[in-house]
C-alpha cells in the first residue's frame, strides 16, 4: 500500500487520484468512477469530489492501494 501524503485536512477524490499520478485528467477519474473501479474505505465510490482524510484507503482497479497520510505537525 502506497502512502500519499496530503498537506491539508482533507483532499477530494478528484484531486485525489490526480496528486496521485493515477489519472492525468478529470475526466480520467470521472470513468473510473462511472465503471465502479475505485473504492474507497471497502465501499464502492460513486462521488467524484467526495472528501478523503488521513487514514482513508482508496483503491483503483482492483490493483493500486493508496492511503491518505498527513504527517503535518501544524494541523
Amino acid at each position: 500500500m502506497e502512502k500519499i501524503q496530503i498537506t491539508t485536512e482533507y483532499i477530494n477524490l478528484m484531486q485525489f487520484l490526480k496528486h496521485a499520478n493515477i489519472v492525468m485528467s478529470g475526466g480520467e477519474v470521472k470513468m473510473l468512477v462511472d465503471q465502479a473501479m475505485v473504492v474507497v474505505n471497502g465501499e464502492i465510490e460513486t462521488r467524484y469530489r467526495r472528501k478523503l482524510y488521513p487514514g482513508d484507503i482508496v483503491i483503483v482497479d482492483d490493483q493500486i492501494e493508496l492511503v491518505v497520510v498527513n504527517d503535518n505537525k501544524e494541523n
